[in-house]
């Protein structure tokens, strides 16, 4: 704690003593968390009163907004317009057009500078950022080009460790010509349902998440034609032409824009394509057999550009409207089970033109959609478990900590490296001092083993972590579930005069909709099928259709939706052909 009070004087000067003690107290409680940036720089956070104080990369000390927003004056801060914010949320660095000049002038900066960047009208940071050049050299470049490379920002993850509590209102020590007609035209706005103000909350109808530290050397400037008019509006800060800038934000930004046609194309599926006989429905067919196809020519449904982020949180919405409801029939499997058809916005919806009123007719359109499905990507990981925090602590890694397995590696490698547990006599083999004891021997072997080969150790490793796995649906976030996943299950029944029935489990962890792969079976193979119960369990059904239809079904999972066969159990079961004459 001494250390560090220093390296903050060190890092700060401006900080007197009484503040230096304020920010560092001796007695409450200090703690110290590990984290990764995207680029894989490791980074240590110390947080006090649960919120984020300080990061630290590469032994160079950052402080958090919530620190800045305690001492607004520690850093040299640079202003920009609201609807910035989101750009810089949204992981680009603060371009020059965007920075408001004041009447008195720029702060005097050298290059790699560690400033703050506010909001106009607000002197609470936003937003934690490294000067690319130094004030003569932004002047001379006529303030054009990158001035600043953000390292953190309000909403980001290192934010949401914290409280996640809104700026406060700081008012700016010296009022400059530009914040004055801000303030003005806010004035004249008011009551006239303002697209864009600095509220509490500088991002109240965006919401944006999955966030991290951005790197030092990214660049990500979004500057698409859907965005021109937010674009305009940061360019006019050289003129500092407030009054241009509010008139052309009156115009939607892209996430209210691709939140419309979300919206539509909802109601669309809804009043058109969706029947009741269709429920229960999981919500990624939903998404991608009824929802796509109800996008008109010319635009795609990306939820990662809406306010909403997540498909989960736009049904979320749509369920607190209590328009339908959405239930985890399978675990981490959502679907659909309930439709309010006579709700007033399905009612008052209009197909827009070009789109026939008509449900889609089911068997027309079922060829298209299975052509729609992607695999989803499941990667195996693994938990810290109790037993083995030990062998993870010294890489700052906790219980419930997820790792790849290729993590795993590393950590155990460095762990041998570092306390020199290489066998000398041969290299292929660890000696096992008393932590890997503990950790990975058994109490018979623990008296018996003294080395261990390096892919047994590994491999030990391993089984003793807690198996989880990522599983990504097309167009979705990642998500993550506890165990390994469970394979898709093909059995041969036999009922009653000898007749065989082929079963078809866990189809839904997929992404697959049982019943629309019950009807396409049933068309190819010319046979009866049906949805049945999964006998103990609820809510969980399979497909059961007459006769031993297994090489049909390889060639539908394997060929057609791509899926992998080491996913797949019970293919062996297939009945041979060839023999009879």
């Amino acid at each position: 704690r001494r250390k560090l009070r220093t390296d903050v004087a060190a890092a700060f000067p401006n900080l007197s003593a009484e503040q230096l003690t304020e920010f560092i107290p001796n007695k409450e409680e200090l703690n110290v968390i590990k984290m990764h940036s995207h680029k894989g720089e490791a980074i240590t956070v110390y947080m006090n009163n649960r919120n984020p104080i300080l990061f630290e990369i590469e032994k160079a000390l950052y402080p958090t907004v919530y620190t800045l927003w305690v001492y607004p004056d520690l850093l040299p801060a640079f202003s920009t317009w609201p609807p910035v914010l989101q750009k810089l949320a949204g992981g680009a660095d603060l371009m020059l057009p965007g920075v408001v000049v004041p009447s008195s002038g720029l702060p005097q900066v050298e290059r790699g500078t560690l400033c703050a960047v506010t909001l106009l009208g607000n002197r609470a940071p936003v937003a934690v950022a490294v000067a690319t050049m130094s004030t003569a050299e932004m002047l001379a470049a006529g303030m054009k080009g990158k001035g600043f490379a953000v390292l953190h920002t309000y909403t980001d993850h290192l934010w949401e460790c914290g409280d996640k509590s809104y700026p406060p209102t700081l008012a700016p020590s010296v009022t400059h010509s530009a914040e004055k007609e801000s303030a003005e035209d806010e004035e004249e706005m008011e009551g006239k349902e303002p697209i864009v103000s600095f509220s509490t909350d500088p991002l109240q109808h965006v919401d944006v998440g999955g966030l991290s530290l951005k790197e030092q050397d990214s660049c990500a400037v979004v500057m698409g034609k859907e965005e021109l008019n937010e674009s305009r509006a940061v360019e006019t800060a050289e003129g500092a032409n407030t009054e241009t800038t509010h008139s052309s934000l009156v115009l939607s930004s892209p996430a209210e824009q691709m939140d419309a046609l979300f919206n539509q194309c909802f109601f669309h599926a809804l009043k058109c394509k969706v029947k009741k006989s269709d429920l229960p429905l999981l919500t990624s067919t939903f998404l991608r057999s009824h929802m796509f196809p109800c996008c008109p020519a010319g635009q795609q449904l990306d939820i990662k550009k809406s306010s909403y982020k997540k498909f989960s949180k736009f049904l979320q919405c749509m369920q607190h409207q209590k328009i339908l409801q959405v239930k985890e029939l399978n675990k981490g499997v959502e679907s659909i089970v309930e439709v309010d058809w006579k709700h007033p916005d399905i009612k008052a919806f209009t197909v827009p033109e070009g789109f026939s009123s008509a449900s889609a007719a089911p068997d027309s359109k079922s060829e298209d959609r299975e052509q729609v499905y992607h695999a989803p990507e499941i990667i195996p990981l693994y938990g810290v478990s109790t037993k083995m925090i030990p062998l993870f602590q010294e890489s700052g890694h906790r219980k419930g900590s997820i790792l790849s397995s290729s993590e795993v590696r590393n950590i155990v490698i460095n762990y041998v490296k570092t306390n020199e547990l290489v066998d000398e006599t041969n290299k292929n083999f660890v000696k096992v001092n008393a932590i890997l004891c503990d950790c990975l021997l058994d109490k018979s072997e623990q008296d018996e083993i003294a080395n261990l080969r390096w892919d047994d150790l590994l491999s030990r490793c391993l089984e003793r972590l807690q198996p989880l796995h990522q599983v990504t649906f097309f167009g979705q976030e990642p998500v993550v579930r506890k165990g390994n996943i469970e394979p898709i299950d093909i059995t041969i029944a036999q009922r009653s005069s000898n007749k065989k029935v082929t079963i078809i489990k866990n189809l839904e962890l997929y992404g697959l909709d049982p019943q629309r792969v019950a009807n396409i079976l049933q068309q190819k193979v010319q046979a009866s099928a049906t949805i049945t119960p999964v006998p103990g369990t609820k809510d969980r059904v399979q497909v059961q259709i007459q006769g031993n239809q297994i090489h049909h079904l390889a060639k539908m999972l394997l060929e057609e939706y791509q899926l992998p066969r080491k996913y797949i159990q019970g293919l062996e079961k297939a009945p041979k052909l060839g023999r009879k004459k």
